[in-house]
């Protein structure tokens, strides 16, 4: 077998654990991790981190890597990313890069040259003290395209797009060059009709209230500042405005099932765009898929 990797990606809450963790029994593979908040320690229920039942023994990387006020860029994790698909491969083991950051797997596999401008510091500041929507209404005018990919409540990667483009004089889209998908790699994502979507998104923001979101989110309150960039992912920004008293609990959790559901849809069609990858439905289908490609591969 030719060093092959196995990428899975798919919106939330669609099964792309289960099925990744199956792939690793069934052809001895490792899992790494492609999600920009379950890379932080101590947020684990609103980014539905799998548990050690969850993982079945099969080795997870590049979870709980950092403390949720520690900066992280999409170039420092593609650096990750690839050496430990390097690491995994030099064991003679599948790596199978799963996640649902976009940015993250396609970063890794597509090798973007990621832009090196140098920060901005004044600009930045100036920026931060602007709404979400203030950010993007500018940076619609001059990076149409960043724009639309990039998730609108991600207020810090929002600033970096609209700090590179304006200091540089280019668009940051443009300045994200990739290369062609190699012969090695085998990119999957999870097709599960939109129905069945939004109820498990529901499901699953109703377990992470009652399984102690919001004991989780006043002891991550009580060490880190609201408004860092990993403060502000699903769920944890909900609950501090509950915390605070600015909304019920019960508002609370509506809210983040539909900003979740938005955020899937996000997701699919940041997915849709992407010629490369193969949908599937279920398990068994993406299980013959690897077998396949594995074999030619070999």
């Amino acid at each position: 077998m030719e060093k092959a990797l196995i990428v899975i990606g798919g919106p939330t809450a669609s099964g792309k654990t289960n099925i990744a963790v199956k792939l690793a029994k069934k052809f001895n593979g490792e899992i790494i991790n492609a999600d920009s908040r379950t890379v932080y320690r101590e947020m684990d229920l609103a980014t539905s981190k799998p548990t050690l039942t969850e993982k079945q023994n099969i080795p997870h990387h590049l979870f709980d890597i950092l403390n949720p006020d520690q900066p992280f860029s999409v170039a420092e994790y593609k650096k990750l990313a690839n050496e430990k698909i390097e690491e995994i491969q030099g064991r003679n083991h599948l790596p199978i890069l799963v996640g649902g950051t976009g940015l993250y797997l396609d970063a890794t596999i597509y090798s973007y040259n990621l832009t090196t401008s140098k920060p901005n510091l004044e600009l930045r500041r100036e920026l931060n003290q602007l709404s979400i929507k203030e950010i993007l209404d500018k940076l619609k005018k001059v990076d149409p395209k960043s724009a639309e990919k990039i998730d609108p409540n991600n207020k810090r990667r929002l600033i970096r797009a609209l700090e590179v483009t304006l200091t540089s004089g280019r668009p940051f889209s443009k300045q994200q060059k990739k290369k062609a998908l190699g012969k090695n790699v085998l990119y999957l994502a999870l097709d599960i009709p939109r129905v069945d979507l939004y109820r498990k998104i529901n499901k699953r923001v109703d377990s992470w209230v009652n399984d102690g979101l919001v004991e989780e989110t006043k002891k991550l309150s009580e060490k880190y500042p609201s408004d860092l960039p990993a403060m502000s992912s699903l769920g944890y920004k909900e609950i501090i405005e509950y915390i605070s008293g600015t909304m019920t609990l019960d508002m609370a959790t509506e809210i983040m099932k539909r900003r979740t559901r938005n955020y899937a849809k996000r997701q699919l069609t940041w997915l849709k765009r992407n010629k490369d990858i193969k949908w599937v439905k279920s398990y068994s289908e993406a299980a013959s898929l690897v077998q396949d490609f594995l074999s030619k591969e070999s």
